[in-house]
């Protein structure tokens, strides 16, 4: 679970909310725009993380399973990020053409 907690200010949305016999709890307020799936994670005291998470489609998850490629494109964006680029010119004339 290590590096799962991004932020430590925690806002409480609701107090002492009691599950319903199927042992469900309603989360509509605690919900927001995050995402519209998560990751559970309990703790041996029963504290319990939802973390957001984006499906990846099937095609792309080869990306993940490949450390690395996934390494490298880690790299090349970070590279990118600290603005260490150069052009290389124009691809054009490799482009196919119909």
């Amino acid at each position: 679970m290590e590096g799962v907690i991004k932020d430590t200010d925690f806002e409480l949305i609701t107090e002492i909310q009691r599950p319903d016999a199927k042992k469900r709890l309603c989360l509509g307020l605690a919900m927001g725009q995050l995402g519209v799936c998560y990751n559970i994670y309990r703790n041996r005291l029963g504290q319990i993380v939802l973390d957001p998470v984006k499906p990846v489609p099937a095609y792309e998850t080869w990306l993940f399973e490949n450390k690395e490629a996934l390494a490298s494109v880690k790299r090349g964006l970070a590279e990118s990020a600290a603005g260490r680029t150069k052009s290389l010119g124009s691809f054009s004339a490799h482009a196919k053409k119909d």
